[in-house]
């Protein structure tokens, strides 16, 4: 278990770092579904380390672009989905991702950026751990008491930040001296809010119950809940998608199913085998919702709750032919000599 010294060491570098650069499981329950909670209340997680001994942190970092398309092709009754896709940079950061290749110059453009947003990939952190108090009623717990918590850059900030302090003495994963986490849920603008979480102040030992859970189940390696690592083909999938998502298209399920698509819709029928289905492991994060005006996070395109039911309140995908134009002029202009 790395100790707290050498996260803060670890961050510090990342941060500096930026400062100057400018495998698939079986789908369960364990996923704590904390953006569920009702506004004004509190969740208390506690988190433990990495079952991966050489990961420096306790939780890893989760990069997703989600694709927006008009339905589901032949299928007139299906409303506007959203699929979800691993970003490249995520495993590599010297990656070249073709969809943020051709977003990054959007940027540049100030009537693009909101389609820029639309489309940039979108940071999540996968943590485990307890929930101590659950105002969830109807959540059901699994066998292994052991959650696992996908939390927004929102809520990660926090917990960064405050690992920084020099008042924290110990780590908060520490079984005997660790410190417990309040999720607390509000709202601001209309979106969830949950500036006001954090941590514990008295510290407190894992019970004998939960000690003799993690000798019973063990601790989850968390890199093995990331999506699969796209290669060469799931990359031309990705572009193909894009750009169809872009122009207006509908999702073509028979294309690019044996690839990605949205949770709920069955594999294509055309003999292909599936070569990327790692989305199925955490349901909830590709799953598309009736539009029940649920409560977005900080921002329509800044959405890493896992509902996935930001489709009521993101930019509306626009018509091909609209779609079309803005293809064009980005294009012209990324070809324009300079």
């Amino acid at each position: 278990m790395a100790s707290l010294a050498e996260i803060r060491a670890r961050i510090a570098a990342q941060e500096n770092k930026s400062s100057t650069s400018g495998s698939s499981q079986q789908s369960d329950n364990s996923i704590y579904p904390h953006w569920n909670m009702d506004e004004g209340t509190n969740a208390t997680i506690r988190f433990l380390p990495d079952g991966n001994p050489n990961n420096t942190f306790f939780w890893v970092e989760r990069q997703i672009i989600k694709l927006p398309f008009n339905g589901v092709k032949g299928d007139s009754s299906t409303k506007q989905i959203i699929v979800q896709v691993p970003c490249i940079e995520m495993y590599d950061a010297k990656a070249v991702c073709p969809i943020l290749t051709e977003v990054r110059p959007w940027y540049k453009d100030e009537s693009l950026k909101e389609m820029a947003n639309k489309y940039w990939k979108k940071r999540s952190y996968l943590f485990q751990g307890y929930v101590r108090q659950n105002p969830i009623g109807d959540d059901k717990a699994p066998v292994n008491p052991i959650r696992r918590f996908i939390i927004s850059p929102q809520i990660f900030t926090i917990i960064k930040s405050s690992l920084m302090d020099p008042e924290m003495e110990e780590m908060p994963t520490d079984y005997m001296r660790g410190l417990d986490f309040n999720v607390k849920k509000t709202s601001k603008g209309g979106y969830a809010d949950y500036s006001t979480s954090n941590w514990s102040r008295k510290e407190s030992a894992l019970t004998e119950a939960e000690q003799a859970a993690i000798e019973t189940h063990g601790l989850y390696n968390l890199t093995d809940f990331l999506p699969k690592k796209p290669g060469e083909a799931e990359l031309r999938i990705m572009k193909e998608m894009f750009e169809a998502s872009v122009d207006g298209q509908p999702f073509d399920n028979e294309r690019w199913g044996n690839y990605y698509r949205p949770y709920g819709l069955d594999a294509p029928t055309n003999g292909a085998a599936k070569a990327n289905d790692e989305f199925e492991t955490v349901k909830p994060a590709v799953q598309v919702r009736p539009a029940a005006a649920p409560v977005a996070e900080s921002a329509p395109w800044d959405n890493d709750e896992p509902a996935a039911a930001e489709s009521v309140k993101v930019p509306a995908t626009p018509s091909s032919d609209k779609a079309q134009d803005i293809l064009a002029m980005i294009r012209a202009r990324q070809n324009k000599p300079v």
